[in-house]
Formats: C-alpha cells, structure tokens, sequence
C-alpha cells in the first residue's frame, strides 16, 4: 500500500514537472492550449518587469503629490487619486505575480493563488473604468450645466466609494460559484475562466461585457457626445479662464479614456474568441501581447495626470527640485480656489536682504520649502 501511495506521488510530481500546464488543466479543468518558447518567456518577463516598476514608481508619485500638495486635493483629483490607487494595487498585487510566474516559466502558486490574481486583477481594472466614467459624466455637467455648485467632496467620495461597490458586485460571484478564475495566456497568469464553455460561465461572462464594458462605454459615448455638441452650439462665445481651465482637465480626460480603451480593447476581443469561438483559435502568443498592453494602462494614467495636468505637472516639478523661478514663472496669475501656486517676494523683503517675510493665511497650511525657499500652497504667500 506504502509503495502503491508512493508510487503514485511521484507519478504525479513527474506529470507536474514535466508538463505543469496539463497537470493544472487536469487539477482545475481550464488550462491554455500552448506555451511560450523559452525566449518568448524571457520577452514576456522583462515586458512583465518594466510594467510592474514602471507602474508602481508612477503610481507612488501621483500619490505622494496627492498627499504633500494641498493645492491638489481638489474634488476632481480624488478620482484620479482612485484610480491611481487601483493601478498601483494591480502593480502590487497583480503584476508582480504573473513577472514571478514568468521567471519560473508556469504559474507555480496553485490554484487558490489563482482565483485570488484573477479576481485582483479584475477589481482593481473595473475600479479603474467605472473611475473613468465618473469622471466623463462629471465633465459634463460642470461643462454644459452652468450656475450649478461648485463641487464639494461629498459627491466624489460617494463615487468612489461606489465604484469599488460596482466592482465587487461584478468580481466576487466567481469566487462563489458563478464561473470562476483560472489560468489564461501563456499559463503564467490568471483571470476570468474564458475557456470554461458551461451555459452559467458563458451567462456571467456575457453579463461581465455588458455591464463592466458596454454599459459604461455607453455612458461614456453619451457624456462626451451631448458634450462636444454643447460646445459646437456655443463655440464663437469667448470663454473665461475658468472655463478654459475646465476645457484642459476635458482634454486630459479624453486622453486618459481613449487610451484606456486602447489599452483594454484588444484583450476584450481576445476574451470573447475565446469565449465563443472554436477552441484553440488564439494561440499563447496572440493572448499574451493583448493582456500585455492591458496591464500596460496602469504605467500611463499616471504620465497623463503629470504631463497634461498643470497642477500635477508643477508640483511634481517642485517635488523634485527643480528650479522655483522656472516653475513659477509658468503658472498662471489666474486666481483659483486650490489650483495654482505662484511664488512672490514680500513687499518688505527688501528692507531685510534675503528676508522673506510670512503673509497671515486664514487655511493655515503647512508651508512647502524648497531650495531654500518657502512658501504657502493655498494664499501663494512667500515664508
């Protein structure tokens, strides 16, 4: 019996070593159909390894600026606050599993591991998207609704909030019973169950593209279309600074949206062949290059804010010392309830050299010193 149990362990150790891919289609009965090469894994763990540091380091940033610069803690920014989070929580938790995976040549964590990394990387992506559609709508209504409020944090912490709510409505079902999660690709990472062809996998995953893709590219169609037609309507009317202002932060939404679908189009498309189309009909290769340049939207986001958004873009200036006079010079003289920061010497300066006197603030911030220099974030008082 001891020889039997014996035996039959190494028989199965064997089957793992030789061949992991199909001992992990016999264990959870969804597998890929094919491996990478060698050098095809090595391509995949540096593209793997780039993404990951890329994204977190990114990431991280947008976030110390969120946290150091009270100048932008605006309304707005904390939905791009989320979603930055959610890119950084992909990077950590997601990413950095399928580059260990990639270096080891098979997924080698197990299949709880793997229901785990799917439903990571779904959430954290849905978070991201529905983020996105909070942020076309709100454009919207700021830019063809006028006399309204301005917008207070209520609202946005609300639509955070219940954007991690809507994607773990959608996310959790697998790990419950409705489809599930498994191995994808190449077998070095793991998401929803494409391959699983029972009629419950195939209802949520049709429900997953309606309601986590369709639905909010429908909202976000609708918000931009009704958008730029407002704008056409009005477009010979000079706008004022703020709403020209308003107009930028359009701009980048768009950007940020369009590269989102970029980035997510081609792996919904893979998905869904997958999904409903004969079985084998994408190769290892033709599935890892899509879910490469998904992953690769959490490394972008954060050079959009930086690079578009003047707010972010001057203070990530100052973050790293770069030159104050540079950096102030180029900011706008336009006041602003919590957009700029603009750097003046004291009129009594010059009675003291190099004295740089406080200006009475009413926020009382804590003063931001670089190079020497201080000064207050909210009244652009020089310290």
């Amino acid at each position: 019996m001891m020889s039997f149990q014996t035996s039959h362990l190494n028989d199965t150790f064997s089957v793992s070593d030789k061949d992991p891919v199909r001992f992990l289609h016999e264990q959870w009965n969804d597998s890929p159909t094919g491996t990478l090469s060698r050098a095809g894994l090595v391509a995949l763990s540096v593209f793997l390894g780039l993404i990951m540091t890329s994204g977190f380091l990114n990431n991280v940033v947008v976030l110390a600026l969120f946290c150091k610069f009270k100048t932008l803690r605006t309304p707005v920014n904390v939905i791009l606050v989320n979603i930055s989070l959610s890119d950084l929580l992909v990077c950590a938790c997601g990413t950095t599993l399928s580059f260990a995976s990639s270096v080891r040549g098979r997924w080698f964590l197990g299949k709880q591991a793997c229901m785990w990394h799917g439903f990571v990387n779904s959430c954290f992506g849905i978070v991201s998207l529905i983020s996105l559609v909070i942020l076309s709508y709100e454009r919207y209504r700021t830019l063809t609704v006028y006399n309204q409020k301005s917008l207070g944090y209520r609202k946005p912490l609300l639509a955070v909030g219940g954007s991690w709510l809507y994607s773990l409505i959608w996310t959790v079902p697998p790990l419950l019973g409705w489809s599930s999660y498994g191995l994808e690709g190449a077998g070095t990472s793991c998401s929803v169950s494409w391959t699983e062809r029972s009629p419950k996998s195939s209802a949520y995953i049709v429900c997953l593209f309606i309601f986590c893709l369709g639905l909010p590219v429908t909202v976000m169609v609708y918000s931009y279309g009704r958008l730029f037609y407002a704008v056409k309507q009005v477009g010979k009317v000079r706008r004022s600074a703020s709403r020209k202002r308003e107009f930028r932060l359009l701009s980048m939404v768009i950007v940020m949206v369009t590269c989102y679908l970029l980035c997510w189009t081609p792996y919904g498309i893979v998905a869904l062949i997958v999904t409903f189309g004969r079985r084998g009909a994408v190769s290892p290769l033709a599935s890892v290059v899509p879910s490469l340049l998904a992953k690769s939207s959490t490394v972008i986001n954060p050079v959009i804010y930086i690079l578009l958004n003047k707010q972010f873009y001057k203070c990530f200036l100052i973050l790293f010392r770069c030159e104050l006079s540079s950096a102030a010079n180029s900011l706008s003289s336009a006041p602003s309830k919590s957009t700029f920061i603009h750097l003046d010497r004291h009129p009594d300066a010059d009675a003291s050299p190099g004295a740089l006197r406080p200006s009475a603030c009413p926020q009382e911030p804590g003063p931001l010193c670089v190079l020497g220099r201080c000064v207050c974030v909210v009244c652009s008082a020089v310290i």
